[in-house]
């Protein structure tokens, strides 16, 4: 009888750690997680030079499509990009891209970005995912680099509703929304 207190107190501790309750349903997120690779991951930056668009790029498409886009920055023809031009790519990277963005730099500091500086980036993302050193980058290396997989032709398309069961796309939270009576009206963005 002397013990019973302390054997209550075990059974309870032991019943309070047995499971995790579920959050209330306010807590619990409706929308599917967002895909982070939403720009492709870092094979986004190269997959652009798919110039055939068959979803394998090749060694020649790269090289092709990095000296066209070069060759478009580079508006005084001298084969160098100054800082002002510079900022101006890595401002519109930074747009396209956000946090993923990979930003030009003049490595050896002499004050001009040539086109091995320029294409430093994408030339070594190609030479990491082209595992079997073939020269080319096909879909399944692709996606080692966060592309998406390829589409099935032959798939049906995605008609599911909206997880919101209203059929339309549900904005995602900010601010103070979507507290305990689940709406998501009434905070600021």
């Amino acid at each position: 009888m002397r013990h019973l207190p302390l054997i209550l107190l075990c059974v309870l501790g032991l019943a309070a750690c047995s499971g995790r309750t579920p959050p209330p349903p306010w807590m619990r997120s409706a929308e599917k997680p967002r895909d982070e690779n939403y720009h492709g991951g870092n094979a986004g930056m190269i997959l652009k030079f798919d110039a055939n668009h068959d979803g394998t790029l090749t060694r020649d498409e790269l090289i092709k499509g990095l000296k066209a886009e070069f060759a478009i920055h580079d508006t005084r023809h001298n084969g160098c990009l100054d800082p002002e031009q510079a900022g101006d790519i890595n401002q519109g990277r930074v747009d396209a891209d956000q946090s993923t963005a990979t930003p030009v730099m003049d490595w050896n500091q002499d004050g001009c970005i040539d086109y091995t500086e320029f294409s430093a980036a994408p030339y070594s993302l190609f030479d990491q995912l082209d595992a079997n050193h073939d020269g080319k980058l096909e879909p399944r290396e692709l996606q080692r680099g966060g592309a998406a997989k390829p589409k099935d032709p032959d798939a049906e398309p995605d008609t599911a509703p909206a997880p919101d069961g209203d059929g339309e796309h549900r904005p995602g939270r900010r601010g103070g929304e979507g507290g305990p009576s689940g709406g998501s009206g009434g905070g600021t963005a």
